[in-house]
């Protein structure tokens, strides 16, 4: 039996792939606010940082009021639409309910908005599997919300993060926290092994297989 006593997970690039709808909605935005679109091509850098952070790079733009119209007018586009042009990654529910008939809980730990995340969840039929969902919202970054998690008792000292980025093993580690990194999401093997996660797991059938002999 594994003795993690939380499994923290990310939402985009770790159990579906947003990448369609991430990318129509910030284009919906740059364009709103008369900036130049990204190339589809190029989205995998832009799903997993905060909305906030990606804003700022894709523009150069730093002005507070600016940052926050271009996520208004992202979140109007995906909360009508974007949030469903998603695609599940194969093996998920069944890795996912392998590990809750473990005895294992399973928390959400996204810097999506949480309502958002929520939805997806329930898209998917994977609302019952989680025990809470703890979402992001501009200025809140990830090892925030592990570290109000841990606060209120939601997660202890042997909780492990599974994640696609970079972003979700520092986050993990500066909570004390280990980490899982996944390779079928955004983020190269790479960016994961430069943060040393305790696991680089290739398959959702993999990460089943590794955690619950942990």
């Amino acid at each position: 039996m594994a003795h993690h006593d939380t499994l923290l997970f990310d939402l985009d690039g770790t159990l579906s792939d947003p990448a369609v709808g991430i990318c129509r909605s910030i284009n919906h935005a740059l364009a709103r606010h008369g900036h130049a679109e990204i190339d589809p091509a190029g989205i995998s850098a832009w799903i997993g940082p905060p909305l906030e952070q990606s804003f700022r790079q894709i523009t150069g733009v730093q002005d507070d009021d600016h940052v926050r119209a271009l996520i208004g007018a992202y979140r109007e586009r995906y909360g009508d639409i974007g949030y469903a042009e998603n695609t599940l990654y194969p093996g998920i529910p069944e890795a996912l309910q392998a590990l809750r008939e473990a005895g294992l809980p399973l928390g959400l730990c996204t810097s999506k908005r949480a309502d958002f995340a929520q939805r997806i969840l329930a898209l998917f039929g994977l609302q019952d599997l989680f025990g809470f969902v703890s979402g992001g919202d501009i200025g809140r970054e990830k090892w925030q919300q592990i570290a109000e998690l841990k606060s209120q008792g939601r997660v202890g000292p042997q909780a492990l993060m599974v994640g696609d980025r970079a972003v979700d093993i520092t986050a993990a580690h500066r909570n004390g926290l280990a980490a899982a990194g996944v390779l079928w999401g955004h983020g190269s093997r790479e960016e994961l092994q430069a943060q040393r996660p305790r696991h680089l797991l290739a398959t959702p059938d993999e990460l089943v297989r590794v955690l619950l002999a942990d």
